[in-house]
């Protein structure tokens, strides 16, 4: 006669064990941060569906709302068919795209190689170039000597003076750094013992291995990069055919209709019929766009990239 044994699981070792110190949930506390998560989620979501349904409203629904439209009502792509055929919004784009694709690869290659130097024991002098690093963070030189430099260097006008100025992030050396030094010491011993010199280790050893924080530094970089439009008001303020995305936007919003470098066939007069709010919130929403585009593919890396390099140093 076969015997079936019937193997019980055991309540209690199935659930999670908790500290200590943690008290057992109620339902108060958990009705609680249901509550809270409504209200966090509610105050990210209702403003971006305020402005997208603003974009694509008509004259006549914006008027009847009064300003910014929350229900739909005569839905129209008008504003983004304008937008992206006047020719400042294209340019801006390409410039915005072309500062953040340059400016967040120097400003990573700066990071990594500071960072991966600063991590290295015995690297010379790695202690007190760190406390110059982490002095900078309090003691800075100010604006107008910041200016003076740049401009002095030749750089009123030109693109890199929206690169280089900002393109170092003492924190973000700091972060890498706390990461890149928790690497396994048998893994760089042993491909040093293989011969590999520094560059070899850092480029087939600590970056594959630190691929979170790297790209999550990368993003803070680009996101940046991306919503920069200080550093044009100081070095760029009268070539509009120079201006990035978030500038033009700054320039629009003030102004209104007689946005600077404009034409007739593109904001003027010529397109009476659309509301220049609809148009204000459909540049904000090209803003939005790329950032909301890359961002999801990098919120994965966020807990073992950012927290893991933070706390481990």
């Amino acid at each position: 006669m076969a015997t079936t044994l019937r193997l019980r699981r055991n309540p209690a070792a199935a659930a999670p064990t908790r500290a200590p110190w943690e008290e057992p949930p109620t339902a108060i506390g958990q009705a609680g941060k249901g509550v809270v998560l409504t209200v966090v989620i509610a105050a990210v979501l209702v403003p971006l569906w305020v402005v997208v349904l603003t974009s694509l409203s008509t004259t006549g629904a914006i008027g009847r709302a009064g300003g910014l439209v929350i229900w739909p009502d005569g839905l129209t792509l008008d504003a983004y068919r304008q937008m992206l055929t006047n020719d400042q919004v294209t340019r801006a784009l390409v410039v915005s795209l072309l500062v953040t694709l340059v400016g967040t690869l120097v400003s990573m290659v700066v990071s990594v190689l500071c960072a991966y130097g600063l991590s290295r024991s015995r690297s010379m002098g790695h202690r007190i170039i760190l406390m110059v690093l982490i002095l900078t963070m309090f003691v800075s030189g100010g604006l107008i000597p910041t200016y003076l430099v740049v401009t002095g260097l030749g750089g009123y006008g030109q693109y890199w003076a929206l690169i280089l100025p900002s393109a170092v992030s003492v924190f973000n050396i700091l972060v890498l750094r706390s990461f890149y030094s928790s690497t396994s010491a048998e893994l760089i011993d042993a491909a040093k013992m293989d011969g590999a010199g520094d560059w070899r280790t850092l480029w087939s050893v600590v970056l594959p291995t630190s691929k979170a924080v790297t790209a999550v530094i990368t993003l803070f970089y680009a996101v940046g990069y991306w919503n920069s439009f200080f550093n044009v008001m100081l070095y760029m303020p009268v070539d509009s055919s120079k201006w990035p995305l978030q500038y033009v936007l700054l320039e629009y919003v003030q102004q209104g209709m007689n946005m600077p470098g404009s034409v007739n066939n593109g904001f003027g007069t010529g397109h009476a019929q659309t509301a220049p709010l609809s148009l204000q919130m459909a540049v904000v929403v090209l803003t939005l766009v790329p950032i909301l585009m890359v961002y999801p593919f990098m919120q994965k890396h966020f807990r073992t990239g950012v927290l893991t390099g933070a706390v481990k140093g």
